[in-house]
């Protein structure tokens, strides 16, 4: 009897098993059969169904590869390997996995799809200019910059064409409209295209091949150019409103939309567009619409929002965690949000350059050697120094760049939101670690890490919580030799009272006045950067924070005698310390106002090497003067 059992329970297992193949075949070939036969098999939405069915196939085992020798399935299992790690590193801004992806696509165009020179003008126009679309004609010439310059194709076009100057203002106030327009492009086309061998059409197909199906759409080639950083969705009117006709002029209450609406254009006089219509980049210090790129559609754009975050698994986006903040492979920041935490899908790509962070390139105009030198002269003192200043302000890369002049001998160690500074990227050769919190690590938790990681200096990305605030304050006490770090105020006394209000929040101090000194006994220096609406950034001032009536300050009627020194410069605030105004840019020039005290100058020269608190004395007589004192 049992064996009889034994006999129906193997029949019953091998049919299933039978049934199982059966069904991935069918499956497999029903994968072809689904293809629209009503396309033409050269638009380009076909094609990337057959890329995608294939690569499908090459990533997977197949049943045809029983038999085969040892040697040879171990060969096609790493290739399937390498194929679907590419796949994954490709969606991460990995440039090399990108290729490796691009090249299979190359091969199986051209060769079981049957790309030809003389069919593949059918794909893309190439040789009837007049009827390429605004997309065709950015990426021929985007291709022809880049195959000339590198990732620095894009901004040589910039330059070349002057696309970032101002267009004419579209509105009554007459303020400066930033944007690439249709009429921008068809004229840098038409001006640098040339004939195009087979080999160069077949890469731009290529390129829109794999940008369709596993790029970031028409902006995956412009994110890998060396530009600040892009957007997309953050303009143009959200998806829930595209079935809105627009109502009646106005009920008497002020609602509704106006005429101007029905027309097709806003109250800006810019034709009304949708969320998926919107590129932006950020360049030179501007933000800059590439009014002729469009996602297409909504559900594209989500595509891209899904796809762009997921370097190292950093979570799901859905409707409970309405945003995520990550990096890519090269480094770039990356935020995505969605509905219903904001009105649209979005993304924002920012990119740091590091191999570009250098002081003399960053800090420029008439006696920009006054800055640089202060700048210098802060990191081989040891001075506790902020930098503050509103968003792409350059305040990041300003730290990139100061860093390079603390001495190698140090250790540092950097608490990020997320990993912005590379610096081990810029100085290989020295002692970094760098920390960001985590779902499961508070930023305190690894604030307070680091007391054990002999760190001598501390460099937060960005002071933007209350706790990391005050941690900031007593690190900068206690726990290292020096510390920098960032910050959004817009004035130094925004700064002290940002961080006064953390020390209170968190209940560190219970004193307004006591938590303000101590903050104020606690930063040596602060750098304020400015970008003004043409994208000029700049070092608009540098304080110094000091006690007020401090025995070694210069004496008061001193400072009333310096013609350099307006008397507005220095606020004295109730609490007890003192902003002094060391530097300030005036006209396009920057200009020594007061001298740095004499208790700085004494504290700056005992950290220094001898031959630097050498060098640090004539630097500032030589600005300072007489005014410094002995």
């Amino acid at each position: 009897m049992s064996g009889w059992m034994n006999g129906w329970l193997i029949t019953i297992l091998v049919l299933a098993a039978l049934l199982g193949i059966w069904r991935k075949v069918r499956t497999a070939g029903t994968r072809v059969k689904d293809r629209p036969k009503d396309q033409d098999r050269y638009e380009l939405s076909v094609m990337v169904f057959y890329i995608k069915d294939k690569l499908h196939e090459l990533s997977r085992s197949s049943g045809n590869e029983w038999g085969i020798s040892e040697e040879a399935w171990n060969r096609k299992a790493k290739a399937r390997a390498e194929l679907r790690q590419a796949l994954r590193g490709c969606s991460y801004g990995d440039v090399q996995d990108k290729q490796y992806v691009k090249a299979f696509i190359r091969d199986m165009l051209a060769g079981g799809y049957g790309i030809t020179e003389q069919n593949i003008d059918r794909i893309l126009p190439f040789q009837q200019r007049e009827l390429l679309t605004s997309q065709d004609r950015f990426d021929i010439v985007l291709y022809l910059y880049k195959q000339r310059y590198g990732v620095n194709g894009f901004t040589q076009m910039m330059e070349d064409y002057s696309l970032d100057e101002p267009k004419p203002p579209k509105t009554t106030d007459g303020s400066p409209v930033y944007e690439v327009t249709d009429e921008d492009i068809d004229l840098v086309f038409f001006l640098e295209y040339r004939a195009l061998t087979f080999q160069e059409k077949l890469d731009l197909v290529v390129q829109r091949v794999y940008q369709m199906y596993k790029g970031f759409s028409v902006v995956d080639e412009l994110r890998e150019m060396r530009i600040d950083g892009l957007s997309g969705g953050v303009s143009g009117i959200p998806g829930g409103y595209v079935g809105i006709e627009p109502a009646a002029h106005s009920t008497g209450l002020g609602y509704g939309w106006s005429d101007r609406t029905h027309s097709g254009v806003d109250e800006d006089g810019e034709p009304i567009t949708r969320a998926w219509d919107s590129v932006w980049i950020f360049y030179k210090g501007k933000s800059i619409r590439l009014a002729f790129l469009s996602f297409g559609s909504e559900a594209e754009l989500k595509r891209v929002c899904q796809n762009i975050y997921k370097f190292n698994l950093p979570g799901q986006l859905s409707e409970v965690n309405g945003y995520k903040v990550n990096e890519m492979k090269d480094g770039s920041r990356i935020v995505v949000v969605r509905p219903p935490f904001a009105e649209t899908w979005a993304f924002f790509v920012r990119k740091f350059d590091p191999f570009s962070a250098s002081l003399e390139q960053l800090i420029q105009g008439d006696q920009a050697e006054l800055p640089l030198g202060l700048l210098k002269y802060f990191m081989k003192g040891s001075r506790i120094t902020s930098i503050t200043g509103s968003q792409g302000s350059g305040k990041t890369t300003l730290l990139m760049a100061m860093v390079k002049h603390i001495y190698a001998s140090y250790t540092l160690r950097v608490q990020e939101m997320s990993f912005e500074l590379h610096l081990r990227r810029l100085y290989s050769g020295r002692n970094i670690l760098s920390f960001r919190e985590t779902d499961y690590v508070s930023g305190q938790a690894a604030l307070d890490l680091q007391k054990k990681t002999d760190g001598t200096v501390h460099i937060l990305g960005e002071v933007a919580t209350d706790e990391v605030a005050a941690w900031m304050v007593q690190m900068a006490q206690v726990a290292s030799l020096f510390t920098l770090f960032t910050h959004h105020a817009k004035t130094f006394r925004d700064l002290i009272e940002s961080l006064r209000n953390s020390l209170l929040k968190t209940g560190v101090f219970r004193d307004e006045r006591i938590a303000e000194l101590q903050v104020a006994s606690v930063i040596d220096f602060d750098i304020h950067l400015r970008r003004d609406i043409t994208g000029r950034r700049y070092i608009e001032r540098i304080t110094e924070c000091c006690r007020r009536g401090a025995k070694d300050d210069p004496p008061q009627d001193d400072r009333e005698r310096m013609p350099t020194a307006p008397r507005h410069l220095d606020a004295v605030h109730s609490s007890g310390y003192e902003e002094r105004v060391i530097l300030e840019y005036r006209d396009g020039r920057y200009v020594a106002v007061q001298p740095i005290t004499l208790k700085s100058r004494e504290a700056m020269t005992r950290e220094m090497l001898p031959e630097d608190a050498a060098e640090f004395k004539r630097f500032i007589g030589s600005y300072w003067g007489e005014t410094v004192g002995a």
